[in-house]
């Protein structure tokens, strides 16, 4: 009995440990994926950070300071998938989703954030992937709409001909 405790809680700390003492090993497990009409792709974060990235400062409505972004323009990965379609739905890991049409993406912004602050983000801190705008840069980042399109913990990409 007592050997099949110590196993346990053994095994358990080891499980433990090794969620936590590898960030970059769980956040690269989350694929970012592609689907709908476009060629269907999975990036990972490895994948991503080889494309040309994109960084600003801002603040944002969720974080407490002025904080750098950087990662892939929406619209880049988008286009180097061979998007046909005109609006492009987000998924997060938790299903939230929102729409934005191909039209109102613009070269710098969106992106698709990989890093905050030039550290990766956990999936606790809004990551792997969240699609942050300049909100600081024009004030027609900042609204509602903007902000919902928001999305954190982004992991699917739909384009649809809607």
């Amino acid at each position: 009995m007592y050997h099949r405790l110590t196993t346990a809680i053994l095994a358990f700390l080891v499980a433990l440990v090794t969620q936590f003492a590898s960030p970059s090993a769980a956040q690269d497990e989350v694929k970012l994926e592609l689907s709908g009409a476009i060629d269907p792709a999975e990036f990972s974060l490895k994948d991503l950070d080889m494309m040309e990235q994109i960084t600003f400062e801002t603040s944002t409505i969720w974080t407490d300071d002025v904080t750098t972004f950087s990662g892939i323009s929406l619209k880049a990965l988008l286009d180097a998938g061979n998007a046909s379609g005109n609006m492009v739905q987000m998924i997060a890991l938790n299903d939230y989703a929102v729409k934005i049409t191909l039209a109102e993406l613009g070269d710098d912004a969106p992106i698709i954030a990989t890093r905050m602050n030039g550290e990766p983000m956990s999936i606790r801190d809004k990551g792997p992937y969240w699609v942050v705008f300049p909100y600081d840069s024009d004030a027609q980042y900042q609204s509602e709409i903007v902000y919902s399109r928001s999305i954190w913990q982004l992991n699917r990409l739909v384009v649809t001909e809607e």
